[in-house]
């Protein structure tokens, strides 16, 4: 069993540097900045909150034209932050997966693709 380092740059360009021991099967090393995390969990709460003013709006029978309008800005931002993880798994999680030779990882991603679209 060896070891491998991976190095890549997060989204706001700080240097992120980590090692894992490889041995004969293929596998990446999965790792994510905690700060990169905690950016998504911001995010993800910020539509789970604008979420429930939503279902607010529809329980106190607010016009359904702005109940739509709402609910496509959650959409949106839901698609959005897809749109970043996607990203930054292509960048980090998968460039690693070919490196490694790891097409376990790559397919599952192909999939993920597949139902996210």
């Amino acid at each position: 069993m060896s070891k491998v380092t991976h190095t890549h740059t997060d989204s706001e360009g700080r240097i992120i540097t980590h090692t894992h021991d490889v041995d004969d099967k293929p596998a990446h090393g999965h790792y994510h900045s905690p700060e990169e995390k905690t950016r998504q969990i911001n995010r993800l709460a910020k539509a789970a909150g604008h979420l429930q003013h939503v279902k607010g709006m529809i329980e106190n029978d607010e016009d359904c034209a702005d109940v739509l309008i709402q609910l496509s800005a959650v959409i949106s931002a839901l698609q959005n932050l897809g749109k970043e993880i996607i990203n930054e798994h292509i960048t980090h999680c998968i460039t690693h997966a070919v490196e490694d030779g790891d097409m376990t990882a790559i397919e599952a991603f192909r999939k993920a693709i597949s139902r996210f679209l």
